[in-house]
């Protein structure tokens, strides 16, 4: 197993109790479609972490989460809108590596190293089992939806396009 998806999966297990069945797959999954692909799954019920950072408001320069179905993007003027700001974009790769732990690609849906605001498209609820990267561009962890909104402190509303 990688260094990095071994790493994901040890966090899980001392912070949230959480044994992980990782899956690693050579074609990569750096999009929601390879990754559905490489697992057997609908895109749908890949669960794609986006972090995006924020301008004005209260969070002015905060980094939040949105954790989307594979089917779906992430609609940034309405994350803006959810978290009182002026406008959301994409965060910055190193900055988001530096906060959060891990590069994007890879970026899990918990165990970061900073918590994070998190949102989370009620799309995924409508899987018993969904799929989040496990801290590389080729790794994957399967997971039921109403656990990984528990562990990541999501608040399930529609932010999507």
């Amino acid at each position: 197993m990688h260094e990095r998806a071994a790493e994901f999966a040890a966090r899980a297990r001392e912070r949230y109790d959480l044994d992980v069945d990782v899956s690693e797959f050579e074609t990569g999954t750096k999009t929601a479609a390879a990754a559905a692909e490489a697992v057997g799954c609908e895109t749908a019920a890949i669960a794609s972490t986006i972090v995006v950072s924020l301008s004005g408001g209260e969070h002015d320069g905060a980094l939040v989460a949105g954790i989307t179905s594979g089917a779906n993007r992430l609609d940034l003027d309405a994350v803006a809108g959810h978290f009182g700001a002026d406008e959301a974009f994409m965060g910055d790769p190193d900055r988001i590596r530096e906060t959060v732990g891990w590069s994007i690609g890879g970026v899990p849906p918990l165990c970061h190293d900073a918590a994070l605001p998190t949102v989370m498209d009620p799309t995924l609820a409508g899987f018993d089992t969904v799929y989040g990267a496990a801290g590389t561009p080729n790794a994957v962890f399967p997971i039921e939806p109403e656990r990984l909104a528990d562990l990541a402190g999501a608040t399930v509303v529609d932010l999507t396009e």
